[in-house]
């Protein structure tokens, strides 16, 4: 996939909803703070290597946490 923009006489683009332009805006900050938060963490494993298993959360405790919170925000209809 390239990173240079089509001509602009060869793709019409639709313009957007400014509402839907700003939900998208909003959707890549929240993406780009998560991406340099993991991009820390991995900076911080690089420089000190990796926390011993005593540090760290067990996966199927992230899980669960994680599976909570998707839950609250979306709970199943009865």
């Amino acid at each position: 996939m390239t990173e240079q923009p089509a001509p602009a006489d060869a793709v019409l683009r639709q313009q957007l909803e400014p509402a839907a332009a700003d939900a998208i805006r909003a959707y890549a900050a929240r993406t780009r703070e998560r991406a340099d938060q993991f991009a820390a963490v991995l900076e911080g494993i690089a420089e000190n290597g990796m926390p011993s298993p005593e540090d760290c959360t067990p996966w199927e405790e992230l899980r669960e946490a994680h599976l909570a919170r998707l839950t609250a925000q979306r709970p199943a209809v009865a």
